[in-house]
């Protein structure tokens, strides 16, 4: 695989995932509502990986493999968010920027939101095109299979995490208190912990095809712990579930024993 081709290829995927949140833009401005971008993070990249399956001449099985799992998750995730907030209003984080921006709003969240978040979600995918362009090795390697029982773990961690927590704050009983059972009594954020592991199981399972060059799409892995444990998701929780409880005997006690993310019984 040349500079050249994946250049090309990637900037279609750059493309294609910069109409799909211009268009989701539009439908928020006419929703006034741009919490439709959780929802087309996950789809977007689902989008790369059929992208680059349906253009790309890598080796076949290995870039089906990366697609089969890229949709079992971006699909999931989208439907999980989308569900989450159907009927409900624009999520705190985006109605702060509002008020604060003002007027000029709904063009800055072109900029700030939609196109912001496919730049992030194109430097992400960059591990799993490059998994799916190359045609060598022309067979699966033990790093492939490796690669797949991570992404597994960390699937099941975000999936099993996510559906966990839906299911307390559905029952009016839990209303006011904090998360503590399931996986969320060995991590305080074992969906996150997911996310980075499956991400981490891509970049494995890319490992055989990187050369040269192409080891820059390890960056992808990086970024999205960073991402996560630095940036916002873990911080911004943490934040927010510190303003909300606080001070209060059994929250304390949660935070003690339950390590903020790398799960422990």
């Amino acid at each position: 695989m040349t500079v050249e081709n994946w250049m090309t290829i990637s900037m279609i995927n750059l493309a294609t995932i910069a109409a799909m949140m211009t268009v989701g833009w539009v439908v928020s401005l006419l929703r006034r509502n741009v919490t439709i971008v959780d929802s087309l993070w996950g789809l977007g990249f689902v989008l790369v990986a059929g992208v680059t399956f349906w253009t790309g001449d890598g080796f076949t099985a290995r870039s089906l493999l990366i697609l089969v799992l890229t949709a079992c998750w971006g699909l999931r995730l989208s439907g999980y968010l989308t569900r989450r907030n159907w009927g409900k209003a624009e999520d705190h984080r985006y109605g702060q920027w509002r008020e604060h921006i003002g007027r000029h709003f709904w063009i800055v969240s072109l900029f700030k939101v939609f196109w912001l978040q496919a730049a992030f979600l194109w430097l992400i995918s960059l591990v799993l095109q490059q998994a799916q362009l190359s045609p060598e090795p022309a067979r699966f390697t033990a790093l492939d299979i490796f690669g797949a029982v991570v992404w597994v773990v960390g699937f099941v961690f975000e999936s099993v995490g996510d559906w966990q927590l839906s299911r307390f704050k559905a029952d009016p009983n839990n209303r006011g208190r904090v998360m503590d059972r399931g996986l969320w009594a060995w991590s305080r954020h074992p969906n996150y912990f997911g996310e980075i592991l499956l991400w981490i199981g891509v970049a494995v399972i890319a490992l055989p095809v990187l050369q040269g060059w192409q080891w820059i799409a390890l960056i992808s892995p990086i970024f999205v712990t960073l991402l996560l444990t630095r940036i916002s998701g873990v911080p911004m929780l943490e934040k927010r579930a510190d303003e909300k409880w606080g001070g209060q005997e059994d929250y304390e006690a949660y935070k003690e024993r339950t390590p903020v993310l790398i799960p422990r019984r």
